[in-house]
Order: C-alpha cells, then structure tokens, then sequence
C-alpha cells in the first residue's frame, strides 16, 4: 500500500488513497525511524479501509498520517481554505501531482530545487504571501554559494530554480491553491558571461600554454572542447582497441555518429535499429512535452559493423546496450556491495572496509545506467591522449559542429539531434578555424 522512496539522502513514503497517489516527506532521518513511520503508515491506511477509523472531516490524508492518525483539536477546527499552505506542503501537493507524468531526472531536479528554496526560506514560509521581495533575498543569497566546481553559483543555475518555483506556481494558481501572478516581474540577477564557445584541442592547448589562467578556468576550457572528423575516427580507432567490453565500443561509435545523449543511449532496443533501411531510432523523454518521442538518425558503415559483431555476442534481452557479468563501478553490478556513502557513511577507512562484502551471485543480464556508460568511457580513453574528453556529451556536439563546418542544412542536423531552442542551434553552429580562416581569405587575401 505505502512504498518507501530515499533520494538524494531523504526519505519520502508515497501511498494511494481513494485511486489518488500522496506522498509524505520524512526528511533526512534513519533507516530504522523511515522503517517504523512507513509501518505505521501501512497500518493506518489498513485501518481506515477497513473502517475501522475514519478521516476526520476537513482533515487531508497526508496531514492525519502526519500527525499519527492523531491531528490535533485545533487543526480541525480550521476549515481547509484557511488553513496556511506552507512550502513543503505546497511542494509535496505539486510532487505528488506530477511525479507520474515526468522522468526521474527531472522529479530529482524539482526536488534538488525545492530544497534550497526551502533550506532559504524555511519549511513554513506561507507561500500565498510569497512576494518579489522574497524572491529577490533567495537570487542575493543563492548567488553567494558555492557549486560543485568551487565557484560561485551561476546566474543560470538560480534562474531555474526560480523558474521551478514559477511553474509550480501557475499550476497552484489554476488548482485554486494560491491567487495572481507570481510575483517575478522585476527580480534581478547578477551580470553573467557566455559560456566560451567550443573549441579545437589545439586551441585550448595554445590558450592554457599561454598562461594566465586559473584550473578552473582550464577545466572549463576542457569542457567547451569539440573533435573534428578524423580526431572522432582516431578516437574510435583507440576506444576499440582498449575497450574492456564488447559492448564499449559500438555503444561509443553510437554515440560519435548519431549524437545519442547517455540516458537515449541506455533506452535503445535492438529492435530500434534498422540495418535494412539503414537507420536507428533514438527513444527521447523531453522533447515533447508529456509524452516519449522518437527522432531517426543514419545507419554510418562503421557504426553498422560494430553493432552487428556486438549483437553476435550480445547475452540476451531486447536491450542494446546491456551487460551480463559484473560492472565496476555500478551500485548493483560491482563485484562488491556494502560500500558507504553520503553524510552517514563512517568516519574512519577501518570502519567504511568493515562494511564491504564480496557479491555471492553472478548479475543476471540487463540494461546499463547512464552513470555506468559515462564510467566505462572515461575508463576506456583514459590511459591515452583522448583523456581530455570528459564525457559522451562531448561526441554530442562534435557531431553537431562537423556536421555544420560540412555545410549540412541546420533543419537536418536539429532532426538528427533533437535540437529544441534557438539558443542551443546558435551554441552548436560554428566552424573549425580552417573553415573561417579560408572564407575570409578567400575575400581579403
């Protein structure tokens, strides 16, 4: 009846009442304590169906699971349109509306947002009286913090956030839940720069040679790196020569050739690919709002002949890219289990080893996550001059950027690699400096 969720080191029960889906946050707690509530839950839930209690009137489900089937006198008093919607109540109602009809990846990207919205603004802030002034103390504050990479956080970055909140609210407003526009018109955010834009490994070597500039600043010109048409062959050449797996290198010449972002890479089936009408059908989750799409790229020689000695080795299943035995590196097919992770994990080495086991039995045959494709890639180029390639991403926008430097018409490269915004169109079309170089030579000698 009630299933226990853990993400991002939260715990979260999500349970059906009355054919509608709810679902209760518990927070960072223990293993043990998210056990027992859930329990309970289970328990009350029985309960009630049984009819043995009943739900008190203008008392929601999630509020008397809450309070232990116990909501005190003085909430139910309070007729449910007066009562304060707080913000997680108002984030847990707009979860659980949609948490069926969006991917995972985009739930953990609400629910990463919701927590800084609510670490900032407090778990009880009544968001009816949410006001531009609010909104502008949470842009201050957040643009004081720090990322991943140890810079401050992007103007970008707090702009989505914002704009999870604002999505959010237009669905409340229509819900009856909150009243007028949310209030953003106005809010400011602090100046940012362009991404640099891509360039060639011998550009970034000559700029990095130069000096001047800092590791993050290196790391970010690694990141804007771009292969030309026969740096992605060499790159091919090399990732078949020293990939661990079978599955390896037609999973990177995929990628290299079409353009398939990690997670399409994951979804695709054998039966996607066409060897006959000489396509592969790349599966997509967010181009089209609500519902799967597909786009269609060009079967190359090279990617035709590895995917057919692939599939002659290939250990069962519908799914294109998988593996049968163990893979390093994977939460549920490394050789060993046990390992600790996250704000609980032990303090001491001693104490973290105490916890690894061998696995006793083999990984039956299945599908590869996206975490373990990008793995296995780095694994595979790391030994050589192809290490500076940080991920398959950069394969993405290789493609992209030959393609344009070809002259191919940009509607064919955007229905090839599922390109949505104008932004991103203008991101990718660019030349190699060869190509620039000879057209304007070409006029001024």
């Amino acid at each position: 009846m009630a299933s226990l969720q853990q993400r991002n080191g939260s715990f979260r029960f999500i349970f059906r009442y009355h054919g509608k889906q709810h679902f209760v946050t518990l927070g960072k707690v223990s293993q043990e304590e998210a056990d027992a509530k859930a329990a309970q839950v289970e328990y009350l839930l029985l309960r009630l169906k049984q009819r043995l209690i009943e739900l008190p009137p203008d008392i929601g489900i999630v509020e008397f699971l809450q309070h232990d089937g116990k909501p005190p006198s003085d909430l139910q008093e309070v007729p449910a349109e007066s009562r304060q919607l707080t913000l997680t109540g108002f984030r847990d109602r707009y979860l659980a509306t949609h948490s069926d009809s969006l991917v995972d990846r985009t739930i953990e990207g609400i629910e990463l947002h919701f927590k800084h919205l609510t670490a900032a603004l407090g778990d009880a802030f009544p968001i009816r009286e949410l006001k531009l002034a609010d909104l502008q103390g949470y842009v201050d504050r957040r643009a004081k913090a720090k990322g991943m990479s140890g810079k401050r956080l992007s103007p970008a970055t707090i702009r989505k956030e914002i704009v999870t909140l604002r999505t959010a609210w237009n669905w409340a407003e229509k819900m009856g839940m909150v009243t007028g526009r949310f209030p953003y018109h106005g809010l400011r955010y602090a100046r940012s720069t362009e991404r640099p834009p891509f360039r060639t490994i011998e550009e970034i070597e000559r700029r990095i040679k130069a000096g001047g500039i800092t590791t993050a600043q290196k790391k970010e010109l690694w990141e804007s790196l771009y292969l030309r048409t026969p740096e992605i062959a060499e790159l091919l050449a090399y990732a078949k020569e020293h990939a661990a797996h079978p599955w390896i290198f037609p999973m990177i010449c995929m990628a290299a050739h079409t353009g398939a972002r990690r997670s399409e890479l994951t979804r695709m089936l054998i039966t996607d690919v066409d060897f006959d009408g000489g396509s592969v059908t790349i599966r997509e989750k967010k181009r089209v709002h609500g519902k799967d799409s597909t786009r269609r790229a060009p079967l190359t020689t090279s990617l035709r002949e590895s995917l057919q000695a692939w599939l002659t080795v290939h250990p069962g299943g519908n799914t294109l890219f998988c593996h049968a035995g163990h893979v390093e590196r994977s939460r549920k097919r490394s050789r060993t289990t046990g390992h600790q992770s996250g704000k609980g994990r032990a303090k001491t080495l001693a104490q973290r080893v105490a916890t690894v086991r061998v696995r006793q039995d083999q990984p039956e045959a299945g599908p590869l996550t996206p975490r373990e494709l990008h793995d296995h890639f780095r694994r595979t180029l790391n030994g050589g001059k192809w290490k500076v390639v940080r991920g398959l991403h950069v394969l993405r926008h290789s493609v992209a950027s030959c393609l344009a430097a070809a002259g191919v018409d940009q509607r064919i490269i955007d229905d090839i690699l599922g390109h949505q915004s104008l932004e991103m169109q203008r991101r990718y079309r660019h030349l190699t400096p060869q190509v620039k170089n000879q057209a304007v030579l070409a006029v001024f000698g």
